[in-house]
């Protein structure tokens, strides 16, 4: 669909307020098609285009500084409410709390349509210019972005506006008095953990949605959290980590050095990630311990230990003997996996992160990653990090585009995490399941970051590519329902995946996000802009079944990968758009096996032995008795002929009646 067309069937909320796409695009036609765009028409174009950018951005700032307000209004309600009832010990007046309800509830809905009247109009702006310089003789678009920098309206963030609604309607739920989770009735539960992606056009109504039903989770005490949250991971330069998490294997480890905020912070995690089969009867792990900064090297190197620490921690009675004891045992083999394993810095993940969850309860916790960047930490090549545990000039700003392109890659969308601790047997909450159901998310079982930022950034020194890599091609934008809010399941229960057929562009070239930057220009006026990444027509995004079962995905284009590895035709790419230098590596495909189906191989197996050993006792008894008249008769020196004539023929009739007999049977039978 042309960006015209969207603009209209999307632009709902502040309509006179919207970019007048039309009208610019008349006046560049009016230009065009009189022969020649002279220095008038692009005089009434950038007046045109300079009205539109004023009104637009002026309407943003009025608009933003107004939700602001009326949130600020609605807080101090609140507390003069919750005031009143404390000073009369009396009950919260539950009608004023729902007047202030309805009031943040329109807000809510204004801040989901602001923050699409910024995307919308910001795209309109950016496809105008390009037309503008491919239709005309003026190069205007480099000279308007400097206008544009100067009134950045799309830079308006909204996220303390949702921390604080957010906080409203905690608020209103529970009356201003946090109670204490129930006891759990119950000892089995089951714990899932799947991920999704989100487009960036739908970020902002993600948070709507979650914010109505959970408060948004603050660290801090100050209230004043850093969102942003680095991670350096560890590997060979067999990659060994990497291999052993992208194929599950039990036992598997990830380990990666974490901080939160920026590069000044004194403190740092190291963790360690476990992967458990579910045959084993385990669950997954995740284990850290705090470091200090300074001795993070040190600590690498096997020149320092945590013994001081965890002797200090235990005189001041910081934490248990239990919690010291996993402390020291996990400490001391990190340090010795990262000397025997020869391990090193490997990748950076960078990004913000806005955790959702009641205080105290654990059963649903969602978190929501964006601006999600993966830096190389390596020294293959030329120094990075060099002896460092991470390189000191990427910081913690987001796009980092001070950083060498071959070093940095942005992924072009959020990260959704939702966490469910249930009770066996119950459902997840209903709004859980509307929303991983909706149009707003798509669901990619076991994405990892760490996978990822290897198998983009160091695709030539690994053979094996994690299964959602073909797919970073496709625009995972799907229509809402005509009953949004209702929120219709889009897809069945069973895992799946998006595997729509690549471009013949490199599916590298979009899984490195904006690695290549120089590449944006030449995007065309259907190619979505806020994502960073290339991608396929944007009609791709109105057609349903977008999605495919991970059978379909290794049945179309898999197989067929692996089939023609011994083609050694002249083109670029393969017929299903693989890159040819890639052509040799496989794909790893999420398999669940479970632990009945090895029990069901092994009868399987004895069925087949005693199937064997019958026939193979038959073939011995045929073999010393089938010739015992035979060699009589040759023994004694009987005249011919030697052979029998009765017994094959009597054989072959009594098993043609048996094969008859069988087939009557079974046919009368049914």
């Amino acid at each position: 669909m042309k960006y015209g067309s969207t603009l209209k069937e999307q632009k709902t909320a502040f309509h006179f307020y919207y970019i007048d796409y039309d009208q610019l695009k008349s006046l560049l036609k009016a230009g065009t098609t009189s022969g020649k765009f002279t220095e008038k028409h692009e005089a009434d174009f950038v007046e045109a285009l300079e009205r539109e950018l004023e009104k637009v951005a002026s309407f943003c700032s009025i608009k933003g500084d107004e939700l602001t307000r009326r949130v600020q209004h609605c807080e101090e309600l609140v507390d003069s409410i919750l005031k009143k009832a404390k000073d009369t010990d009396s009950q919260v007046d539950t009608d004023s709390f729902a007047s202030i309800e309805q009031e943040i509830t329109s807000i809510t809905t204004e801040v989901g349509e602001l923050s699409k009247f910024v995307r919308l109009n910001y795209s309109g702006f950016i496809k105008i210019l390009k037309k503008h310089d491919k239709h005309t003789e003026f190069m205007l678009k480099t000279m308007f972005m400097v206008r544009l920098n100067a009134r950045p309206f799309y830079k308006q963030s909204f996220d303390m506006l949702i921390i604080r609604l957010s906080k409203l309607y905690d608020t209103l739920r529970t009356g201003g008095k946090r109670e204490a989770p129930p006891p759990p009735t119950g000892t089995s539960f089951v714990r899932r953990t799947t991920k999704y992606w989100v487009h960036p056009d739908n970020v902002t109504e993600v948070k709507i949605h979650i914010l109505k039903n959970l408060p948004v989770l603050v660290f801090s005490k100050t209230g004043k959290d850093d969102p942003a949250i680095s991670s350096i991971y560890f590997d060979n330069d067999s990659f060994d980590l990497y291999l052993g998490r992208l194929e599950k294997h039990e036992g598997a480890q990830a380990l990666r050095l974490r901080w939160y905020g920026n590069m000044d912070q004194t403190e740092v995690f190291v963790e360690r990630k476990t992967h458990r089969e579910d045959w084993t009867g385990e669950t997954s792990v995740k284990e850290r311990f705090p470091i200090k900064e300074k001795y993070v090297n040190a600590y690498l190197r096997g020149e320092y230990t945590m013994d001081h620490t965890i002797q200090k921690m235990r005189d001041r009675g910081l934490k248990s003997e239990k919690e010291l004891n996993g402390m020291q045992t996990l400490s001391t083999e990190v340090q010795q996996s990262v000397a025997s394993k020869g391990l090193k810095p490997m990748v950076r993940t960078f990004y913000n992160r806005t955790a959702f969850q009641l205080p105290g309860d654990a059963c649903v916790r969602i978190s929501l990653d964006t601006e999600l960047t993966m830096i190389r930490e390596d020294n293959f090549g030329r120094p990075r990090s060099g002896n460092n545990w991470r390189r000191l000039d990427a910081g913690t700003i987001a796009p980092f585009t001070h950083l060498p392109e071959e070093d940095v890659c942005s992924f072009p969308y959020a990260i959704l995490e939702v966490k469910l601790q249930t009770q066996h047997g119950t459902e997840a909450p209903k709004w859980v399941d509307d929303l991983i159901k909706s149009h707003l998310v798509e669901e990619v079982p076991k994405f990892s970051k760490f996978i990822h930022g290897v198998s983009t950034l160091l695709e030539n020194r690994v053979s094996l590519l994690p299964f959602w890599l073909p797919q970073m091609d496709k625009d995972i934008r799907k229509r809402p329902a005509d009953n949004w809010g209702a929120f219709p399941p889009l897809r069945p229960d069973n895992i799946e995946i998006l595997v729509d057929q690549p471009t013949p562009a490199s599916s590298f070239a979009a899984a490195n996000g904006n690695r290549n930057r120089a590449s944006r220009d030449e995007q065309d006026e259907t190619t979505p802009l806020l994502n960073g990444a290339r991608r396929t027509d944007a009609r791709s995004a109105e057609q349903p079944g977008v999605v495919a079962s991970v059978t379909s995905f290794f049945t179309n284009h898999v197989a067929p990968f692996f089939s023609r590895a011994g083609d050694e035709s002249a083109t670029a790419t393969t017929s299903n758009g693989i890159p040819r230098q890639f052509k040799n590596k496989r794909i790893a495909l999420p398999v669940r096996i479970e632990p009945k189906v090895f029990f069901a191989n092994e009868r399987t197996f004895l069925s087949w032995l005693h199937f064997c050993i019958v026939l193979g006792g038959l073939a011995l008894g045929l073999l010393n008795f089938g010739d015992v008249w035979r060699a009589h008769k040759i023994r004694t020196r009987d005249a011919g002929p030697y052979d029998d004539r009765t017994g094959p023929t009597v054989l072959v009739i009594v098993l043609f009646f048996a094969v008859m007999t069988n087939f009557y049977l079974k046919f009368t039978t049914h």
